[in-house]
């Protein structure tokens, strides 16, 4: 008799047998086994369509010695992707589950593999799994036989598998997984036990409980730790692996609580690891390196702190290596983490003192949209209520030249943006007749004007109040550009329009009273005519500023 023979006649005996009767079953399930474990094309087709599937659910069902057996066939039979439905229509998913109680590791380890096998990408399936209550039994077999590797991966895959769907976290937050995790991290034997682990903590950090809970629990410390085992190789799986879990870090840091308990003052083993990552050699760890301190610097004293401890020269080395055909990724990052720590007033009067307006100024060489727009907002940050520093920016012939070849960025609006921005943040903050003219000179005030009508309030008020202060401090350099730009028209605009913001509105006015000496530019527009209009509005505030403005125009007149 041939294989395909002895299959089929096996499969005739199984499914007209109305009793499950062990000694006559057995050896016709030894011939299905067999035929599965030699790969016989199609043989799990073959069984699905012999009708037999009830039959091994109804041996399930009865928990006798044929369990074992059943079980190995059906593992075997779903490693065809085309049976897994028929096996699932037979509610043998259903029949498997509570073999996953079984204190039989073999049994264990082929329930698992065959739950996993059928229910592999099949979201409603596996969300039936998750409410039947299997995640606190994949904890437990894990916790229970942390040294059974065959079965602790196929516990590892299924979370792997589960980990995204929101009641499985939910579940996942009362069963401390995190503890059974970093033992299976630290304990992985390749690679790939590694990656799974490592995919699993990324899914579950999404959530802000397992965050804290995994902070708690020591799993930043424990990337960190691996991370520095793993370091100095060239081997492309370890280096994913460093990938993967420095980027784990940076996610987990996201949480306020999780950020703070890693920074320890200062002291954190993961901060001090992240700063060694600054001057690592390899690019991935720079990268995640100035993200993780950009997320470290999001309170005041954390930045105190930082500052304190010498972070700003590590940043600034690494931003100056990567200038030249560097990379983008890492300047972006160590911009950002800069700005954060400037953002405290005491961090930027210490940080101009060590001169780290001069060392980052060597980034506007960049060709880079999102350096230049990130080095933009940096710099803006740094003059914030900054006189000195507005100074000198505002009088860097250089810089401004640079910084209006950005106002006029065709393809980046946001650098276009930022550029103006800059250049209405150092006349705010300088108040200084020299920046306003230095800015006149290189031709920024048709882009301040410009900037007055984007689409952004804040945007128009940084601009209008720019254009104001300029006005009122050096007029006489401001008249020809303004005349230019036809800024009155523009104005007139702005107070008539029914839908403007009411604080763009009092902006506009504080830039009439600076340009009240402009007398016939005003009356050519009819200027009164629009104030006029205005002390009728619903702001009481609005309406009475048009009128002092008004009495003011026809005094002067």
């Amino acid at each position: 008799m041939t294989d395909a023979d002895s299959l089929s006649e096996a499969l005739k005996a199984i499914s007209v047998s109305t009793e499950l009767i062990e000694e006559e079953l057995k050896p016709h399930l030894d011939t299905v086994l067999a035929a599965l474990l030699e790969k016989k094309k199609d043989a799990a087709i073959e069984i699905t369509r012999s009708g037999i599937l009830p039959t091994l659910a109804q041996a399930l069902r009865e928990k006798g010695r044929l369990s074992c057996q059943v079980v190995l066939v059906i593992a075997e039979m779903a490693r065809d992707a085309a049976v897994r439905e028929p096996c699932i229509e037979a509610g043998l998913v259903k029949e498997l589950v509570p073999y996953l109680n079984s204190s039989d590791q073999e049994m264990l380890l082929n329930t698992g593999r065959a739950i996993g096998r059928i229910c592999f990408d099949n979201s409603y399936q596996q969300d039936q799994l998750v409410q039947s209550g299997v995640i606190p039994r994949l904890v437990s077999i894990m916790r229970t036989y942390p040294e059974n590797d065959p079965l602790v991966n196929v516990c590892l895959l299924a979370l792997c598998n589960l980990a995204d769907i929101e009641s499985a976290r939910e579940a996942l937050t009362e069963q401390d997984v995190a503890d059974v995790l970093i033992f299976q991290l630290k304990r992985s034997p390749d690679a790939e036990r590694r990656h799974v682990v490592l995919e699993i903590l990324g899914s579950l950090g999404e959530s802000d409980t397992l965050k804290l809970q995994f902070a708690e629990s020591g799993v930043p410390e424990a990337l960190s730790e691996m991370i520095r085992n793993l370091q100095g190789g060239s081997d492309p799986h370890d280096l994913c692996s460093i990938k993967i879990a420095s980027n784990l870090i940076v996610s987990l840091l996201l949480g306020d609580e999780s950020m703070q308990k890693c920074f320890g003052e200062g002291s954190g083993v993961v901060y001090q690891d992240v700063l060694s990552w600054l001057q690592s050699t390899n690019t991935q760890l720079q990268l995640s390196g100035a993200l993780a301190i950009a997320n470290f610097a999001r309170n005041d004293s954390n930045c105190v702190k930082m500052l304190d401890l010498g972070v700003v020269p590590h940043i600034l080395t690494l931003l100056e290596q990567h200038v030249v055909e560097g990379d983008v990724s890492v300047q972006h990052a160590g911009l950002s983490a800069l700005r954060n720590l400037a953002i405290p007033a005491t961090n930027k009067v210490r940080m101009l003192e060590d001169g780290v307006m001069e060392r980052i100024k060597t980034l506007l060489r960049s060709d880079m949209p999102p350096v230049q727009f990130k080095l933009l907002g940096t710099l803006r940050m740094m003059v914030d209520g900054q006189e000195e520093a507005a100074m000198v920016l505002g009088r860097d012939a250089t810089l401004l030249a640079r910084v209006m070849e950005w106002c006029e960025a065709k393809d980046h609006a946001g650098v276009r943006g930022e550029a103006s921005r800059l250049l209405a943040a150092v006349i705010r903050h300088s108040r200084s007749p020299e920046v306003v003219r230095a800015v006149a000179k290189a031709d920024g005030v048709r882009h301040l004007i410009s900037m007055a009508t984007s689409e952004h309030v804040i945007m128009q008020n940084e601009a209008l109040v720019g254009l104001a202060i300029a006005s009122a401090i050096d007029i006489e350099s401001m008249k020809d550009p303004i005349r230019e730009a036809q800024l009155f028209p523009m104005l007139k605009k702005m107070l008539e329009d029914p839908t403007g913001a009411v604080e763009v509105k009092f902006s506009v006015l504080g830039l009439i009273c600076s340009l009240s000496t402009m007398k016939e530019e005003l009356d050519s527009v009819n200027i009164k005519e629009s104030l006029t209009k205005l002390t009728d509005h619903s702001s009481s505030k609005l309406a009475q500023q048009a009128s002092s403005i008004l009495t003011m125009l026809g005094e002067s007149s």
